[in-house]
């Protein structure tokens, strides 16, 4: 199965500029940042305009924060923008501005998971570990458990993937490459193409007729359009808009566009912004950080 998986991976992945063998172990964690929770279409042009405006972690380290978070645009969880320069201050100053292949040294920089940390050993530097995302964990369930899909993230999911390593190196960052690209692109959560996929004949849940044995699913996260998260955006465009700082008024304005159903919530989602950092007030302005 891990050979089916490599030689599909070689011929039907995705041609993605961060897998490049010449890409930097700094571009490799910045789209590691980019692409939690986001798709890989809207991080391109983010990642793009990043690595070459800052293409190593000092470039980055001695300009403001907020600039990073203008940068950031309209990807979502603008807090990433500022752990990720929080991440590049870190490796300038404790690692001469060069990314870290060690994982316990990479789960000391800020904003840095397990996930990431492996991710980026495995896929900046070639180490030999076991990487698991959604999507991998969906292939998982299905290829090795027979079930339809994923239930919550346990440490048993490592424990599946490092099963599949090969023992050499190269092979074992070809599987956990794979694996990923084959949830994201075939073995997708509403409509597998399981007559396009490089291992259904090992498939325990193609095997087992495709039960519906899926676990409970998580609750949904609660609407987009009027809600806290909506006001705390169009703050943040604003500010992204903005040469320099706006009057806090301004700010609650914007929050407010189109009208709130909560008349508390302009101010929520202000106070919100500066409790995570996001935005600096003084003397009635705000401004990026």
């Amino acid at each position: 199965m891990t050979r089916a998986l490599i030689e599909w991976y070689a011929r039907a992945a995705r041609d993605l500029p961060w897998r490049d063998p010449e890409t930097t172990p700094w571009a490799v964690l910045v789209s590691e940042f980019m692409l939690q929770q986001t798709q890989v279409d809207r991080v391109l042009p983010r990642w793009a305009a990043w690595v070459e405006r800052w293409p190593t972690p000092s470039a980055l380290a001695i300009d403001e924060p907020g600039e990073a978070v203008r940068v950031w645009d309209r990807l979502g969880y603008p807090r990433r923008a500022l752990w990720l320069h929080r991440a590049a201050v870190e490796i300038a100053d404790r690692h001469g501005d060069r990314v870290p292949a060690d994982i316990d040294e990479l789960l000391a920089l800020t904003g840095i998971g397990p996930y990431t940390a492996r991710a980026v050993a495995v896929f900046a530097f070639g180490e030999r570990h076991p990487v698991v995302d959604t999507n991998t964990r969906r292939v998982l369930a299905r290829a090795v458990h027979g079930r339809a899909a994923a239930g919550m993230p346990a440490a048993a999911d490592l424990d599946d993937m490092a099963a599949l390593l090969p023992e050499d190196r190269a092979g074992a960052a070809a599987v956990n490459a794979a694996a990923m690209e084959l949830g994201a692109v075939v073995c997708t959560a509403r409509a597998p193409r399981c007559g396009e996929c490089p291992i259904a004949r090992w498939c325990e849940w193609r095997g087992a007729g495709y039960p519906d044995n899926a676990p409970a699913k998580r609750p949904r996260q609660a609407r987009f359009a009027g809600s806290d998260r909506q006001a705390r955006g169009r703050i943040m465009a604003l500010l992204r808009r903005s040469e320099g700082a706006v009057a806090v008024e301004r700010a609650l304005e914007a929050a407010a566009d189109g009208g709130v159903g909560d008349p508390e919530q302009p101010r929520r989602a202000y106070d919100s912004l500066v409790a995570d950092g996001l935005l600096v007030e003084r003397e009635g302005s705000a401004r990026l950080p």
